[in-house]
Protein backbone atom coordinates (compact mmCIF):
# COMPACT_ATOMS: atom_id res chain seq x y z
CA UNK A 1 0.00 0.00 0.00
CA UNK A 2 2.98 2.42 0.99
CA UNK A 3 4.81 1.67 -2.60
CA UNK A 4 1.64 3.27 -4.76
CA UNK A 5 1.38 6.23 -2.39
CA UNK A 6 4.91 6.98 -2.86
CA UNK A 7 4.26 6.05 -6.44
CA UNK A 8 1.41 8.30 -7.14
CA UNK A 9 3.26 10.90 -5.34
CA UNK A 10 6.37 11.02 -7.42
CA UNK A 11 4.31 10.26 -10.62
CA UNK A 12 2.48 13.25 -9.63
CA UNK A 13 5.38 15.09 -8.92
CA UNK A 14 7.23 13.97 -12.28
CA UNK A 15 4.37 14.65 -14.44
CA UNK A 16 3.68 18.30 -13.37
CA UNK A 17 7.00 19.41 -14.05
CA UNK A 18 7.02 18.39 -17.51
CA UNK A 19 3.46 19.57 -17.91
CA UNK A 20 3.55 22.86 -20.06
CA UNK A 21 0.82 24.84 -21.53
CA UNK A 22 -0.43 24.39 -24.42
CA UNK A 23 0.84 26.81 -27.33
CA UNK A 24 -1.81 28.62 -28.81
CA UNK A 25 -2.66 28.22 -31.98
CA UNK A 26 -4.23 31.29 -32.99
CA UNK A 27 -1.75 34.50 -32.71
CA UNK A 28 -4.51 36.28 -34.70
CA UNK A 29 -8.01 34.85 -34.51
CA UNK A 30 -8.68 36.63 -37.70
CA UNK A 31 -5.83 35.06 -39.48
CA UNK A 32 -6.33 31.85 -38.14
CA UNK A 33 -10.44 32.07 -39.34
CA UNK A 34 -9.57 32.90 -42.82
CA UNK A 35 -7.19 30.02 -42.58
CA UNK A 36 -10.19 27.59 -41.86
CA UNK A 37 -11.69 29.15 -44.30
CA UNK A 38 -9.17 28.39 -47.35
CA UNK A 39 -8.05 25.42 -45.81
CA UNK A 40 -11.68 23.52 -46.00
CA UNK A 41 -11.26 24.44 -49.80
CA UNK A 42 -7.81 22.77 -50.22
CA UNK A 43 -7.13 18.82 -50.56
CA UNK A 44 -4.36 17.18 -48.50
CA UNK A 45 -1.71 15.98 -51.08
CA UNK A 46 -1.18 13.37 -48.82
CA UNK A 47 -4.76 11.95 -47.59
CA UNK A 48 -6.34 13.25 -50.80
CA UNK A 49 -9.27 12.27 -49.77
CA UNK A 50 -9.61 14.91 -46.82
CA UNK A 51 -9.09 18.93 -46.95
CA UNK A 52 -6.30 20.32 -45.47
CA UNK A 53 -7.88 21.55 -42.10
CA UNK A 54 -9.03 18.19 -41.22
CA UNK A 55 -5.57 16.36 -42.16
CA UNK A 56 -2.90 15.93 -39.35
CA UNK A 57 0.15 14.76 -42.11
CA UNK A 58 3.22 16.94 -41.44
CA UNK A 59 2.60 17.75 -45.57
CA UNK A 60 -0.67 19.38 -44.03
CA UNK A 61 0.59 21.16 -41.66
CA UNK A 62 3.27 23.10 -43.78
CA UNK A 63 0.85 23.86 -46.28
CA UNK A 64 -1.26 25.37 -43.63
CA UNK A 65 1.70 27.29 -41.95
CA UNK A 66 2.38 28.28 -45.27
CA UNK A 67 -0.78 29.70 -45.87
CA UNK A 68 -1.37 31.29 -42.56
CA UNK A 69 2.09 33.26 -43.86
CA UNK A 70 0.43 34.48 -47.15
CA UNK A 71 -2.60 35.49 -44.81
CA UNK A 72 -0.03 37.81 -42.95
CA UNK A 73 1.34 38.80 -46.35
CA UNK A 74 -1.63 40.30 -47.07
CA UNK A 75 -2.26 38.20 -49.85
CA UNK A 76 -5.96 37.68 -51.09
CA UNK A 77 -7.82 34.08 -50.96
CA UNK A 78 -7.46 34.05 -54.88
CA UNK A 79 -3.57 34.84 -54.41
CA UNK A 80 -2.67 32.39 -51.97
CA UNK A 81 -5.06 29.54 -54.35
CA UNK A 82 -3.32 30.42 -57.13
CA UNK A 83 -0.09 30.10 -55.45
CA UNK A 84 -0.81 26.35 -53.94
CA UNK A 85 -1.89 25.66 -57.78
CA UNK A 86 0.73 26.62 -59.46
CA UNK A 87 2.95 24.70 -56.77
CA UNK A 88 0.71 21.42 -56.76
CA UNK A 89 -1.45 21.47 -59.48
CA UNK A 90 -4.93 21.70 -59.80
CA UNK A 91 -5.37 18.53 -57.60
CA UNK A 92 -4.85 21.12 -54.52
CA UNK A 93 -8.38 22.06 -55.21
CA UNK A 94 -11.16 20.25 -53.78
CA UNK A 95 -13.62 21.67 -56.55
CA UNK A 96 -10.77 21.81 -59.17
CA UNK A 97 -12.24 24.11 -62.68
CA UNK A 98 -13.15 22.18 -65.67
CA UNK A 99 -10.37 22.42 -68.57
CA UNK A 100 -8.60 20.17 -70.99
CA UNK A 101 -6.31 19.29 -68.34
CA UNK A 102 -9.05 17.89 -65.65
CA UNK A 103 -11.35 16.64 -67.67
CA UNK A 104 -10.30 13.23 -66.96
CA UNK A 105 -10.90 14.10 -63.14
CA UNK A 106 -14.38 15.08 -63.59
CA UNK A 107 -15.49 12.92 -66.45
CA UNK A 108 -13.42 10.00 -65.54
CA UNK A 109 -15.71 8.02 -63.20
CA UNK A 110 -18.96 8.80 -66.00
CA UNK A 111 -16.82 7.36 -68.53
CA UNK A 112 -15.90 3.91 -66.28
CA UNK A 113 -19.82 3.81 -65.31
CA UNK A 114 -20.32 3.91 -69.04
CA UNK A 115 -17.74 1.75 -69.94
CA UNK A 116 -19.36 -0.93 -66.98
CA UNK A 117 -22.78 -0.55 -68.73
CA UNK A 118 -21.37 -0.88 -72.40
CA UNK A 119 -19.65 -4.38 -70.85
CA UNK A 120 -22.72 -5.95 -68.77
CA UNK A 121 -24.83 -5.33 -71.95
CA UNK A 122 -22.57 -7.02 -74.34
CA UNK A 123 -22.41 -9.85 -72.16
CA UNK A 124 -26.09 -10.37 -71.66
CA UNK A 125 -26.09 -9.86 -75.22
CA UNK A 126 -23.74 -12.80 -75.73
CA UNK A 127 -25.10 -15.14 -72.89
CA UNK A 128 -28.69 -14.80 -74.73
CA UNK A 129 -27.14 -15.82 -78.45
CA UNK A 130 -25.87 -18.55 -77.02
CA UNK A 131 -28.61 -19.90 -75.28
CA UNK A 132 -30.79 -19.60 -78.57
CA UNK A 133 -27.98 -21.87 -80.24
CA UNK A 134 -27.34 -24.21 -77.63
CA UNK A 135 -31.58 -24.77 -78.67
CA UNK A 136 -32.02 -27.87 -80.48
CA UNK A 137 -33.87 -28.68 -83.46
CA UNK A 138 -36.45 -31.94 -83.77
CA UNK A 139 -33.27 -34.25 -85.32
CA UNK A 140 -31.15 -33.16 -82.74
CA UNK A 141 -33.38 -33.86 -80.16
CA UNK A 142 -34.10 -37.47 -81.47
CA UNK A 143 -30.53 -38.40 -82.14
CA UNK A 144 -30.24 -36.87 -78.33
CA UNK A 145 -33.25 -39.33 -77.02
CA UNK A 146 -31.60 -42.58 -79.15
CA UNK A 147 -28.30 -42.00 -77.26
CA UNK A 148 -29.75 -42.08 -73.76
CA UNK A 149 -32.08 -44.98 -74.58
CA UNK A 150 -29.24 -46.96 -75.62
CA UNK A 151 -26.69 -46.05 -72.36
CA UNK A 152 -29.96 -46.84 -70.19
CA UNK A 153 -30.21 -49.62 -71.80
CA UNK A 154 -26.50 -51.08 -72.21
CA UNK A 155 -26.26 -51.08 -68.38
Amino acid sequence: MKFWFYFMICFGLLSGSHANEAPSLAEDPVVEQRLVVIAEELRCLVCQNESLAGSRSDLANDLRREVRTLIKAGKSDAEIKEFLVSRYGDFVLYNPPVKPTTWLLWFGPLLLLLGAIWILIRSIRQTQSNAKAQVLDAEQRAKAQALLQETDSSK
